[in-house]
């Protein structure tokens, strides 16, 4: 079955960064554009960054932009997200999903990320 695993969280301070995996299982992840959402405790999910199956697209949410970087391997079926300078609001359960908007058809348990000092 599809499984998707996200690791990498943890607490770090503003400005710092962190990176997070997320491993695929269960179906043939280069055939599927992937996602990373965010969710805060009482906010809506929030989409951070989408990348195509070949890599050739990739689209970011605007609170994000310009710091953070998302990447895939397909031969390793991972998907990758490069956070830099946090701020105490990218503060949240962070998950990915397989598919892109409205294709989206399954996501992971998610890994949490706090960023305090």
């Amino acid at each position: 079955q599809v499984q998707l695993v996200e690791s990498g969280g943890g607490l770090v301070q503003p400005g710092g960064s962190l990176a997070l995996s997320c491993a695929a299982s269960g179906f043939t992840f280069s055939l599927y554009d992937m996602t990373w959402f965010r969710q805060a405790p009482g906010k809506e999910r929030e989409l951070v960054a989408g990348i195509g199956r070949s890599t050739g697209v990739i689209r970011y949410g605007n609170s994000v932009k310009g710091r953070f970087f998302v990447s895939r391997d397909n031969a390793k079926s991972t998907l990758y997200l490069q956070m830099n300078s946090l701020k105490a609001e990218d503060t949240g359960l962070y998950f990915c999903a397989r598919g892109w908007l409205a294709t989206v058809d399954y996501r992971g348990q998610g890994t949490q990320v706090t960023v305090s000092s």
